[in-house]
């Protein structure tokens, strides 16, 4: 599997290019598997595609505090990025892993194998919900599928050093919650895994054996995917 470790300067760019991964892979005559991570250096929020902003987004303290709300590709509930937030992408062969293609399935695989990586660090860390990680019964980690044809995108975020007081005032309380959070707020559901960046780093790229480079990534892809749809409005605040 490559490994992609790049952050580019834009929450729209960052988008544009977990799903231009999952666009190349689908048209290479070649298996193209990929795990990247980046982080944001700036607070921002990212909606699910059917995502109602107006509901999980607190759009005017946004807008006072100047931090772009952006739609990904992906389902799921809003959620911060920034500092502090590790985002992981991985692009994975639904040729070479069929049982993929049930979505449960996946979130399961890939959740269960980040855990076990992360598990001789923190112990007690868990699968929780459809698609949360949580520690003590608190959030850490959440994610998201896309599927192709012959590819899925699975992303989602790592929290080491987030400020949690910002997702609490970002975000209004999501319209769909696992029955583990028991209606509690951000503030007290949400938290930091024990783990700095490099660690979560190292142990993504051991879980999934990526160890090759990724010197070429799809630049004018990105670059059209931003112009076309990341950075219009049709496309961020729809619903």
């Amino acid at each position: 599997m490559r490994f992609l470790d790049l952050t580019l300067p834009s929450l729209a760019e960052n988008l544009a290019l977990d799903e231009a991964l999952l666009d190349e892979a689908e048209t290479s005559v070649a298996p193209l598997e990929t795990l990247r991570v980046w982080e944001s250096s700036t607070p921002g929020v990212v909606v699910g595609r059917s995502s109602h902003v107006h509901v999980e987004v607190r759009g005017e303290v946004c807008r006072d505090l100047r931090v772009p709300v952006l739609r990904r590709i992906s389902g799921g509930a809003a959620v911060v990025v920034g500092p502090g937030c590790l985002m992981y992408a991985l692009v994975l062969s639904l040729r070479r892993r069929p049982e993929l293609r049930a979505i449960d399935t996946a979130h399961t695989h890939v959740l269960g194998t980040i855990a076990a990586a992360l598990r001789p660090s923190v112990p007690g860390l868990a699968m929780r919900g459809t698609c949360d990680l949580a520690l003590d019964e608190k959030k850490v980690s959440g994610n998201s599928v896309r599927c192709k044809r012959d590819y899925l995108l699975y992303h989602g975020t790592l929290l080491y050093g987030s400020s949690l007081e910002m997702v609490s005032r970002l975000l209004a309380m999501p319209p769909r919650q696992p029955e583990y959070r028991n209606a509690r707020g951000h503030d007290i559901f949400v938290t930091n895994l024990p783990l700095d960046a490099d660690s979560l780093r190292a142990a993504l790229r051991s879980a999934w054996d990526a160890c090759e480079p990724c010197p070429q990534w799809p630049r004018a892809e990105t670059e059209r995917l931003v112009a076309e749809k990341y950075s219009q409005r049709q496309w961020n605040e729809q619903l």
